[in-house]
């Protein structure tokens, strides 16, 4: 009786890991270009801890008071999360306009912290959390990282952090006004992550627009952005390289490598992050919801796998 219990209990010990094992290595399964998670969200981030995949989002259309955030440990089924930060009420100051919550980048730092940067009212915000679901508090108190006045001609959103191999974070950021005369700055951050440690530099390449991305592969530095307007079909991602993380930046003569395909009904696809896991590359990024309504700035996520050829070039993504 004794050995039929615990046999028993260690069946059930066994079935329980198994329901908590992680299968985010699912990614691959998943159908390009196909909406990853139910609902209207845009302008991905992500990240990995603990065994589960967390997606911060812009809830469509143009964002809310907050962010979204959703959780999963399968690639199949979703948990949202209330976030406490950012909120429009919370990230406001004398130099913000109507604008509301957009575009999060978070990164796990050096010092085993989570920080993200975030945009309200055309300024980036930055935050601070133990862990990825949170509290998260503004370190700078109450005000915004990168104010709206920065920089005359720049649209200070879509700031998104970059690690290097030694350590040294970086933050790209920018966009034009109107849908046109995009820039692309960036600075070396403090090892607090929410200071300047350099002068800021603007590094724009030829088709950008905003939402910069830096991924670094043998060695080379590849700023992917978006270009178009995300309001329509014309939404795409580029890419360009450089030799360090202040480029200067040549785009890729591929480029663009994500874009529209209405035979296979993807439209405006683009403001992607990019994850590294298990030595494989992917690409998140959001495209119109069907049916394609340009009137409508309804969006949803993807994801697809990202690779590299045999001269460092980022492969077209196909449908």
């Amino acid at each position: 009786m004794k050995k039929c219990c615990m046999f028993l209990f260690l069946a059930c010990l066994i079935a329980i890991a198994g329901c908590n094992s992680s299968n985010i290595g699912k990614l691959d399964s998943i159908e390009p270009a196909h909406p990853l998670i139910d609902g209207l969200f845009a302008d991905p981030s992500v990240v990995v801890h603990d065994g589960y995949l967390y997606i911060y989002a812009t809830i469509d259309p143009w964002g809310g008071n907050e962010l979204a955030l959703l959780k999963t440990i399968d690639m199949i089924n979703f948990e949202r999360l209330q976030l406490n930060w950012p909120t429009k009420q919370a990230c406001t100051s004398p130099t913000s306009n109507e604008h509301t919550v957009w575009a999060p980048s978070v990164i796990k730092g050096t010092d085993g912290k989570f920080y993200m940067y975030v945009s309200v009212g055309s300024e980036v915000w930055v935050g601070k959390a133990d862990k990825p679901e949170g509290p998260w508090h503004n370190p700078l108190g109450d005000k915004p990282l990168i104010p709206g006045d920065f920089r005359d001609g720049v649209h200070e959103i879509d700031a998104e952090a970059f690690i290097d191999d030694d350590g040294q974070a970086y933050l790209y950021w920018g966009s034009g006004w109107n849908w046109v005369n995009g820039h692309c700055l960036v600075v070396k951050l403090g090892k607090d992550m929410c200071s300047f440690a350099s002068e800021v530099k603007e590094v724009t390449p030829e088709g950008y627009f905003e939402a910069p991305f830096m991924v670094k592969n043998n060695g080379k530095y590849y700023l992917m952005y978006s270009d178009g307007k995300c309001i329509n079909d014309t939404y795409k991602v580029r890419y360009a390289i450089g030799d360090n993380p202040f480029g200067p930046f040549k785009q890729a003569e591929n480029s663009p490598i994500l874009k529209s395909d209405p035979k296979n009904d993807v439209y405006g696809p683009g403001h992607h992050s990019v994850l590294k896991y298990n030595n494989k590359w992917y690409i998140f990024y959001h495209r119109h919801a069907l049916p394609y309504n340009p009137e409508e700035l309804t969006r949803q996520i993807c994801v697809d796998r990202m690779e590299f050829d045999s001269k460092g070039m980022i492969k077209n993504i196909d449908f």
